[in-house]
């Protein structure tokens, strides 16, 4: 009896302690549950409240068992939408391929995440989602969740602020290039003025045969009349004269009559140059325009742009370079050697010559089109022997001037060697003259003029000389009679510019072959 009564006891223990467990147990589950009801209502409050969409679906089928709210405020799909449906099928992505393949690339990896993923709303509309996607397990079922987070503000910023930038970025490259393009042009200008100063001093410093014209003589006044009338256009000049009669005098005259004094004349000697020089000096080259031309060189043309430019000698400028030349003349414009950029220059044209451009032109020697654009207004230079009266003034002229540079008093001259002086064709013309009277000063002795030399040429020099002068002399004739009609006799006439007595003029005309066109004479 007692032995039973210890197992009942012994049981009685064993159901309590195994009841207590239970009990322990039991409020155990019930606190688990009412964690889990917590933790339920947190994820749930989560879940609808977060302002990231989430989507929830079967990783086996895609198909789509959940989403919350903010899902559909990013999409404008109603939970209805979504619910049941594989996510491919709803419309949303714009790229459904692309999705796939993030789709099994999520299976294989368990996470993804994309940035920037555009998406299509509902109504149409782009957004862009920073996509985040990984797998689970639920209950033993592989389960997939994909968070997205509305980016679309900030893409649009984004994109807003790269086109911004690249618009300073543009407007930085243009203004590089328009600042390049100024300090370019300044560096040229700068170029430019440098040379026009370095060229003024250069023509400050440029001892001219003379530095006044001298004399009064009615050829040299007809000359002088000439220039008045011209200089204060614009129109090209031609200036014809024989070597040494003192041409760019003249043109440095017509200069500084004109609207354009203010700036230097700008003189290029066109028998001075070399032929493979000549176009660059004229119209510059860029660098690298021909073997040598280490730098680039600003032309004379650009140089003289707004002032006068002299081609001195144009008789000897070679043919290529003559077309370039007219079209500077025509359309007020060329290129420097080796750039294709037209510049554009406002220059005035003064020519000098002492060839006959006609007769060049008819042996094919001068461009016919270029003569004429520069024979708009020609001035012919009488040569020294027809001025002689001029003769005396000139030879003080340089007496003073001889006696100044050289220490010495020359106060007097013999009228023989003024004689001798004048009656001296002066084949050099003015040029000539000054060297003999530099000459003279040099080795004359006392107060007296003493001419170093007795005045003779050659025979052969004589001869050449008196052909030259022949054909100088007609072409002077014939050149007046045209400016004056043909007229003769009177103030204006020919007789009268080229100071010969009418008569003595009809007996040269006769020599020398010269007949007037058919059309009455005016005496």
């Amino acid at each position: 009896m007692e032995e039973l009564k210890a197992k009942l006891e012994a049981a009685e223990r064993q159901v309590n302690e195994v009841n207590e467990v239970l009990q322990t147990q039991a409020a155990e589950l019930r606190q688990a549950k009412e964690k889990l009801k917590i933790s339920e209502i947190h994820y749930k409050h989560l879940f609808e409240t977060v302002k990231e969409g989430i989507l929830i679906l079967d990783a086996d089928t895609g198909q789509i068992f959940d989403v919350n709210p903010f899902l559909s405020e990013i999409l404008g799909y109603s939970y209805e939408d979504f619910l049941g449906r594989k996510f491919w099928e709803i419309g949303f992505l714009k790229n459904i391929e692309a999705f796939k393949i993030a789709y099994l690339e999520l299976q294989s990896k368990g996470y993804v995440r994309y940035e920037n993923l555009p998406l299509e709303t509902k109504d149409g509309r782009e957004v862009f989602v920073e996509f985040i996607g990984h797998i689970y397990l639920v209950n033993h079922k592989k389960v997939i969740q994909f968070n997205l987070r509305d980016v679309t503000e900030q893409k649009i910023a984004t994109v807003a602020l790269q086109k911004a930038h690249n618009e300073l970025e543009r407007q930085v490259a243009e203004r590089t290039t328009e600042l390049q393009v100024a300090l370019s042009e300044i560096k040229e200008l700068k170029d430019q003025l440098e040379l026009e100063n370095i060229y003024f001093r250069q023509e400050i410093k440029k001892k001219y045969q003379f530095e006044h014209i001298i004399g009064q003589s009615d050829a040299l006044k007809y000359v002088l009349y000439r220039v008045e009338q011209v200089a204060p256009t614009n129109t090209t000049v031609l200036i014809l004269g024989e070597t040494g009669t003192g041409k760019e005098l003249i043109a440095a005259a017509i200069h500084d009559m004109s609207p354009r004094k203010d700036r230097p004349m700008i003189t290029v000697n066109c028998a001075a140059l070399p032929p493979n020089l000549i176009e660059s000096e004229l119209f510059g080259r860029e660098k690298g325009a021909f073997t040598g031309a280490d730098n680039r060189q600003i032309g004379r043309f650009e140089i003289a742009h707004g002032s006068t430019i002299c081609l001195d000698e144009i008789g000897e400028l070679p043919l290529e370079v003559q077309a370039k030349l007219l079209r500077a003349i025509e359309h007020k414009e060329f290129e420097r050697l080796g750039s294709s950029q037209t510049i554009k220059v406002d220059v005035r044209i003064v020519a000098t010559t002492n060839r006959n451009l006609h007769e060049e032109v008819r042996k094919g020697r001068f461009r016919e089109d270029l003569y004429y654009r520069l024979n708009v207004f020609p001035i012919t230079v009488p040569p020294l022997r027809q001025r002689k009266e001029d003769i005396p003034l000139l030879v003080q002229f340089f007496i003073e001037k001889y006696s100044r540079k050289l220490g010495k008093r020359i106060t007097s001259i013999q009228k023989e060697t003024m004689k001798a002086l004048q009656d001296y064709p002066w084949p050099g013309n003015i040029r000539e003259l000054e060297s003999v009277i530099e000459r003279a000063v040099i080795l004359s002795s006392g107060s007296g003029l003493q001419l170093a030399d007795k005045l003779e040429i050659s025979p052969l020099l004589l001869s050449s000389t008196v052909g030259t002068l022949e054909e100088a002399e007609r072409d002077r004739i014939l050149k007046t009679l045209s400016e004056t009609q043909w007229r003769i006799e009177g103030k204006d006439g020919a007789a009268t510019i080229l100071g010969l007595h009418p008569s003595t003029l009809r007996a040269k005309m006769h020599k020398l072959g010269i007949r007037r066109p058919k059309m009455k004479e005016v005496d």
